[in-house]
């Protein structure tokens, strides 16, 4: 099992839905590969909806060019 923290590069206003530098998230997984690219990054998903009521999908940020993604 791996744990990764998924953390917010910077600010994004899309789809009603504010973004902010340092929004961070943990997640575990079952296998060495990027959450944000497996399985659709649902993990992600889910982790953020819960942690701050926000669908970062659909804020256009599940990507790795807006998250970090560091392996704990």
């Amino acid at each position: 099992m791996a744990r990764f923290r998924i953390t917010a590069k910077r600010i994004k206003n899309c789809n009603g839905i504010r973004i902010e530098p340092g929004m961070s998230v943990e997640v575990i997984t079952k296998t060495m590969s990027n959450p944000v690219s497996t399985n659709g990054g649902q993990c992600v998903i889910d982790a953020f909806y819960r942690i701050y009521g926000i669908d970062i999908k659909k804020a256009g940020c599940l990507n790795n060019i807006e998250l970090n993604v560091e392996l704990m």
